[in-house]
């Protein structure tokens, strides 16, 4: 009898696993997306294709979260009234299509991350200061009371930390911009996360200013940028002449054995 049931166990479960492979991928998204502080209200929303299922949200501490979602919604919203530090953290979300055992597979995780006041804001330097030339490499240091801590390097208009470093001894982080171009010009904040609280985040902190002006040419660049120039069309043109002659002298010497040819047909006659 028992092998009996483990094999109809197996079966269900190799036909959940099918089904759930034909089911349309959920996402999730956070709103607001960034910027949350320790009781700040917090939406999760999980995104469905069906019209009509039983969702799940899931956090990565094992706490779960359901709810039924109506028939003419294509999304399940999920809220945090005040958040706290619990909350924090990454989740994912999951649906059951109404009325059947299907099981859809769950959506890539979204990490919650929650901003503390508590934190002293960290200091930043930028060395060269503010004014270089294109393809310099700029360094910008972070740095705080060493409570260890990982740093991110954020950028005024980048939604996202756009480089993160752990920080050494002295509770600092050297981040260096390798052959900075006018784009890289901007304001840069540094932040920290605990080591001990990997989705609780200081506040951002001073800002510093980043100016990347074109390296002017040497000069003389411009004229033998032009020489360089007179230099490639002459080239083409000879280049192009001498494949002209080289097919006139092809066509004018099949033309004479043509004539040749002839001639002495003409004779043997």
């Amino acid at each position: 009898m028992a092998p009996l049931a483990a094999a109809l166990i197996l079966s269900w479960w190799l036909v959940a696993a099918s089904r759930a492979q034909q089911l349309p991928r959920p996402s999730l998204s956070l709103r607001p997306s960034q910027g949350v502080s320790l009781g700040d209200p917090v939406t999760l929303r999980c995104h469905l294709p069906h019209m009509a299922a039983w969702v799940w949200l899931y956090h990565e501490e094992g706490r779960s979260y359901n709810k039924g979602k109506k028939k003419e919604q294509d999304a399940a919203a999920f809220f945090f009234v005040s958040t706290l530090q619990e909350h924090a953290g990454r989740y994912w979300c999951q649906y059951r299509v109404s009325e059947s055992a299907e099981l859809s597979v769950e959506s890539d995780p979204v990490e919650l991350v929650l901003t503390d006041l508590r934190y002293p804001p960290s200091s930043i330097s930028l060395h060269p200061e503010q004014h270089v030339g294109t393809g310099t490499n700029v360094t910008i240091s972070c740095w705080n009371k060493d409570y260890g801590a990982t740093f991110l390097l954020h950028k005024d208009g980048s939604s996202d930390p756009i480089q993160r470093q752990e920080s050494s001894g002295g509770g600092t982080a050297t981040f260096t911009l390798f052959g900075v171009t006018p784009a890289d010009s901007g304001i840069y904040r540094c932040s920290y996360r605990p080591w001990h609280y990997a989705f609780m985040s200081s506040p951002l902190g001073d800002s510093v200013m980043l100016e990347v002006t074109p390296t002017p040419a040497p000069p003389g660049a411009e004229l033998v940028s032009r020489g360089n120039l007179v230099v490639a069309v002459v080239r083409g043109c000879a280049a192009v002449l001498i494949f002209g002659l080289g097919v006139f002298f092809v066509i004018d010497a099949r033309s004479l054995w043509i004539r040749r040819d002839e001639s002495l047909g003409g004779e043997g006659i």
